[in-house]
């Protein structure tokens, strides 16, 4: 392998552009497929080489990346992409799956020969644009010096969670961050539509949290997007918050446990899909609060 890897990018949606991007500005050889190939082409500017197939993308490539929308639509990529992949490859899976398909995504590593990063990431449209994701990775400790320039690349920190990709330790722990960060989103909506309601001028709530143990910068940053209606382009989209919502409600009920806040927000977010707001900015959950 050289110093540099060549990486390919499978998913240039959102986060996956923003990281392909990262990788080119860092020296990095990437590939980059879409299967709509009109939102890869931007990524030919900053160096990346667009391809048709998955499969094309990844020949030869030291490292694959995907960061598409869920678990079966990787294994539906990875499997198109079968043909280019070459035994010994690190894959480093950032798409947030959830639990129940990393054993079968790890089984389909074992099969083709490639090392298995589980590496979800943190952070929305803004922190991947500037490179400060936080990646949540697990996989073998040898394979590490292939995958930490790409990890360097796309994010300010990573968080080794395991040794073991297949176990899911690094989307475990994305599930149960996930988790807070949808339930301030989806209480920020109703705090504000409740103040809406009840005629109260949402600057005299944040006067008097300011400074204090419930003041917090993602309440004040979601708020922001729905006070200023700036919904698009989204950081995160209400769909796809959504698809986690339900991951995670579904993770609970593997172990037994009554998920209600998650539940509440998973339809929250469908009633706000319905409503035409699923590729808005996941604050548009705020919508959900009132008919049509």
């Amino acid at each position: 392998m050289t110093e540099k890897p060549t990486v390919s990018v499978l998913g240039t949606g959102i986060m996956g552009a923003a990281m392909a991007r990262n990788l080119c500005r860092a020296g990095l050889d990437v590939r980059a497929w879409n299967r709509t190939r009109e939102k890869a082409e931007p990524l030919a500017a900053e160096g990346a080489r667009i391809t048709d197939t998955p499969a094309e993308a990844v020949e030869g490539s030291d490292v694959v990346l995907t960061m598409l929308y869920d678990g079966n639509t990787v294994l539906d990529v990875m499997r198109e992409a079968a043909p280019g992949l070459r035994s010994g490859a690190a894959w480093t899976q950032c798409t947030t799956v959830g639990v129940d398909l990393i054993t079968e995504l790890a089984a389909f590593a074992r099969e083709h020969g490639l090392v298995f990063y589980d590496a979800p990431v943190l952070g929305t449209r803004e922190p991947a644009e500037a490179g400060r994701l936080t990646v949540l990775a697990a996989g073998p400790q040898e394979g590490r010096a292939t995958v930490e320039p790409v990890f360097d690349a796309i994010g300010a920190k990573t968080v080794w969670t395991g040794d073991d990709g297949g176990a899911g330790s690094a989307s475990r722990l994305k599930l149960v961050a996930n988790s807070w960060v949808l339930a301030v989103t989806a209480a920020t909506g109703e705090v504000l539509a409740l103040a809406k309601g009840l005629d109260v001028d949402p600057q005299q709530f944040f006067d008097l949290i300011e400074g204090g143990p419930l003041d917090m910068g993602y309440l004040r940053a979601k708020a922001a997007v729905i006070l200023e209606n700036k919904f698009s382009p989204a950081s995160f989209a209400v769909a796809t918050a959504e698809k986690d919502a339900q991951l995670i409600v579904q993770a609970g009920e593997r172990q037994g446990l009554r998920l209600d806040v998650a539940r509440a927000t998973a339809e929250r977010l469908a009633r706000a899909a319905a409503q035409g707001h699923a590729d808005e900015d996941m604050a548009a959950a705020y919508f959900a609060s009132f008919d049509g």
